[in-house]
């Protein structure tokens, strides 16, 4: 009893990590929407760091913005949604993973879910961040793409950290 009780405050809590990306992500969203004209361009810090919003049909850069309705409907709502819910299954049904790894999961389901709504909602995901560092220059981002990178990091670097563990030979 008490160990399932334990699972479930566990869950939670990863639940709320969850929250908080998507929450995050979405609050920005609103604000972006509100303050920025589609492709207006608002300088932060010296040409470096872009206010620019985009409402972006696609996936990361576009990629897939002309795909016929029903391909893109699949590719980019149907099969994230499900793989959305995978990950939300893994996390409750696997209890013993590396808290680094449910951490990177969560920014990855929370970010995830953040364009998932915007694609359902509104059609399309907002983007409006963009970095110009003269030898490194993004596309146009959003909170939800910074979640997901975030999460891909971690768990690369818990992937990494794990194999400098193993012994060579093995």
């Amino acid at each position: 009893m008490i160990r399932k009780k334990n699972h479930s405050i566990k869950f939670i809590l990863l639940m709320l990590i969850v929250a908080i990306n998507l929450g995050c992500d979405q609050v920005s969203k609103v604000i972006a929407r509100k303050s920025l004209d589609s492709y207006e361009q608002i300088t932060i810090i010296k040409d470096r760091f872009i206010l620019t919003k985009v409402e972006n049909t696609g996936a990361f850069l576009s990629a897939g913005s002309n795909l016929p309705e029903f391909l893109r409907i699949s590719l980019l709502t149907i099969l994230p949604i499900a793989v959305l819910l995978y990950g939300i299954w893994f996390l409750y049904t696997n209890r013993n993973l590396p808290r680094l790894m449910q951490v990177g999961i969560c920014f990855l389901i929370g970010g995830g879910i953040g364009n998932i709504y915007d694609r359902i909602i509104y059609g399309s995901v907002t983007d409006f961040l963009h970095m110009d560092f003269v030898l490194f220059r993004t596309g146009i981002f959003n909170l939800a793409d910074v979640s997901i990178m975030i999460g891909i990091s971690l768990l690369l670097i818990y992937s990494l950290s794990k194999k400098a563990i193993v012994p060579s030979g093995q």
